[in-house]
């Protein structure tokens, strides 16, 4: 089943008729797949790892995917005839989306962008750079807009220092230096439940200990703050975040072993803590159904005598799902907005 945004883009194939592709951003389903019956080839860029795990069965030497926030460096330098932009839901991000798709245009090469009405596409003419003609709508189908436009100028080379946020933050652990890829969750500022969090880490920590859901790193970074020798690993979905807490880590001189997961599908063992504030939107849309695997995913990998200790939002439903897989719910600390939940073994 294809995604609203895809259902248009393939009402408007005649713009990618026997074309070279580039897909960024695309969504969980098969478009980049089911696009090889226009184009000639096509390469698909995963910002999030389920969707790239989702496509990536399909591919062959005419579909190449990858996942991350650019292509590897082996394809650096190719240039597609055209490149197709899923709109971001982090509307910073597209920034660095359409210059990333300049570097693979050809000049008078072709961008199109699809996105939901509902999810800010119908800003995208202040946001493409000058080096883009104006972006045209070309069709109003399946509550989307599609729109296109042309490379007319090369663009600057893209660093991804221009894309990265840092500051300095004062933590009960220490102070330390956070770097934030646009469209990382909080990107200028500690949001409220990582806050919390950090005031009632447990000091008494050993062994390996994973950060689901890192994020640009900050709960890593404070964990190795006050314990250097905890053997860390650090987990997302999401490829702007991955780099974030890479990027953090080294600038405080840190190591953890960093890589994507969907959910606990990638991991291996058991952990002797898991420590996390952890990330309940899939899209545009907030789910319990992410909060209640979770649990039952943290339940499975937490070893005996591990420690168990997430911040979530007050409204949603965790304390059943934890009774039924932990057996007790601890309360360690909570304000108008969130609770810290405690267990362990």
């Amino acid at each position: 089943m294809l995604t609203n945004p895809s259902q248009a883009l393939i009402r408007n194939s005649k713009y990618f008729h026997q074309h070279n592709v580039l897909v960024l951003n695309y969504e969980a389903d098969t478009f980049a797949h089911q696009c090889l019956e226009f184009a000639e080839n096509v390469t698909a860029l995963a910002l999030d790892f389920n969707h790239h795990l989702t496509l990536s069965s399909y591919a062959n030497n005419k579909l190449q995917c990858y996942f991350g926030h650019q292509l590897p460096d082996s394809l650096v330098d190719t240039k597609f005839d055209t490149v197709i932009i899923y709109f971001a839901k982090a509307k910073p991000l597209m920034g660095y989306l359409l210059q990333l798709a300049a570097q693979h245009l050809r000049i008078d090469g072709q961008l199109m962008i699809v996105g939901e009405n509902k999810g800010g596409i119908k800003s995208i003419d202040k946001l493409t750079p000058d080096y883009y003609s104006p972006p045209i709508k070309q069709d109003n189908a399946r509550h989307c807009l599609v729109y296109v436009s042309y490379l007319t100028q090369v663009a600057p080379r893209l660093s991804i220092s221009d894309w990265v946020s840092q500051y300095s933050l004062d933590t009960p652990q220490g102070k330390l230096q956070i770097c934030n890829v646009v469209g990382v969750f909080s990107e200028k500022r500690l949001d409220q439940g990582t806050e919390l969090l950090l005031l009632h880490l447990p000091n008494n920590l050993h062994g390996r200990v994973l950060d689901f859901g890192c994020g640009a790193g900050v709960i890593t970074a404070a964990l190795l703050k006050a314990n250097p020798k905890l053997a860390m690993e650090c987990i997302d979905i999401n490829a702007m975040a991955l780099l974030s807490c890479e990027l953090t880590l080294a600038a405080n001189n840190m190591h953890a072993k960093i890589y994507p997961s969907d959910g606990f599908h990638q991991i291996d063992g058991q952990f002797d803590a898991i420590i996390s504030n952890p990330p309940f939107h899939d899209g545009l849309a907030s789910t319990t159904d992410i909060a209640t695997q979770f649990v039952k995913a943290s339940a499975i990998s937490l070893a005996p005598k591990g420690v168990w200790q997430i911040v979530a939002n007050r409204h949603l439903p965790y304390a059943d799902t934890i009774a039924t897989h932990f057996g007790k719910v601890n309360v360690l600390a909570e304000n108008n907005k969130y609770k810290l939940y405690f267990h362990q073994r």
